[in-house]
């Protein structure tokens, strides 16, 4: 079988469709919205209004580039959660609407599952069983990969993600929103070891990180009463001092997960997968370790319709097709 598959990716912000033919991604066309830079972060309302408006635009643009007629499709997939709400219902309604008209079977994806599925897109691809950290502005799980279509989540966050931290510090120091890669860009120019921020940690293979994000609001508000121009003055260290001890706590619990589950095949997927930083450490632990370390694109880190078509590939061929009722699910957790 060498089904050919539209796929759409609406979650948060990005409205992205790919098309994959035999287990090979032809395009991943995304379409990312400006509207919520003003606000200083994603607002749920306006990104399913932007998706309404962008959708259509977006699936023709990645059909007509892959070369590719309606009628030649074997099905449809969608992102059904997790994601916000508003923005997960117009991705499964245009997805339902076309499989449908088209009388095509629907394929749901798992966000999360996906991310961890984008390190089959292209090589190397990683053996299983294998361990992957995600970590995005909403998730931060270990994750044990045992099939493409069974995964079982080790540890997670109790509180908030890495991501969130990221973007919230940035906040702080009044960046621009995103900030979080801002964080990471101005790092490159620091001293990591500038500044030091208290350990937490939790028992176990979970995270917390609601403990750093308040430790860092208090350290900016100490040091801006002595110097209001603290942050302008000692930016780069301040981020890269921060970074440091972000990706640190992640290790932390990345390295515990290796030591107990025998696995030395380690993996990284979601937006925060594209920071220096960790991929640095992920690969100096390799070196260390030696560890099998696969990090993936950048463009595939982010979110983006690729790895739901290549997700839906392998649902696909197990003959694992959704009805014309799914609804679309805002907390979809992983094995869901």
């Amino acid at each position: 079988m060498q089904p050919v598959i539209l796929a759409i990716e609406s979650s948060c912000d990005e409205t992205s469709a790919s098309i994959i033919q035999a287990g090979k991604v032809l395009n991943n066309v995304i379409a990312s919205q400006t509207v919520h830079q003003k606000y200083g972060g994603v607002v749920p309302e306006l990104a399913s209004r932007a998706h309404q408006q962008l959708i259509h635009q977006v699936v023709n643009e990645a059909l007509t580039s892959a070369g590719i007629q309606t009628n030649q499709l074997n099905a449809i997939a969608f992102t059904r959660g997790p994601g916000l709400l508003g923005s997960l219902l117009v991705g499964v309604s245009f997805a339902k609407g076309m499989a449908l008209g088209l009388q095509l079977p629907l394929i749901e994806v798992n966000h999360m599952e996906a991310h961890v599925l984008a390190h089959f897109i292209d090589e190397p691809r990683p053996t299983f069983p294998f361990l992957c950290l995600t970590v995005s502005g909403g998730h931060t799980q270990l994750v044990v990969v045992h099939d493409f279509l069974n995964m079982e989540v080790i540890g997670e966050t109790r509180d908030d993600a890495i991501g969130e931290a990221f973007d919230k510090a940035a906040k702080m120091m009044e960046f621009p929103y995103p900030g979080g890669p801002l964080i990471d860009k101005y790092a490159q120019y620091g001293n990591p070891k500038a500044f030091t921020f208290p350990h937490t940690s939790i028992p176990g293979l979970d995270f917390s990180f609601s403990g750093i994000k308040t430790a860092f609001l208090y350290f900016l508000r100490d040091h801006k009463k002595n110097e209001p121009r603290f942050v302008e003055l000692f930016g780069p260290d301040i981020c890269a001092s921060l970074q440091a001890h972000l990706v640190a706590m992640v290790m932390e619990k990345l390295k515990l997960a290796v030591a107990q589950t025998g696995i030395n095949r380690v993996a990284i997927a979601g937006g925060v997968a594209a920071n220096s930083g960790l991929r640095k450490s992920m690969q100096k632990q390799a070196q260390q370790s030696g560890w099998s370390v696969f990090i993936p694109k950048f463009e595939y880190c982010t979110d983006n319709a690729a790895m739901i078509a290549t997700a839906a590939h392998y649902k696909y061929l197990a003959k694992r097709f959704a009805s014309l009722d799914v609804a679309p699910l805002a907390n979809l957790a992983i094995g869901d």
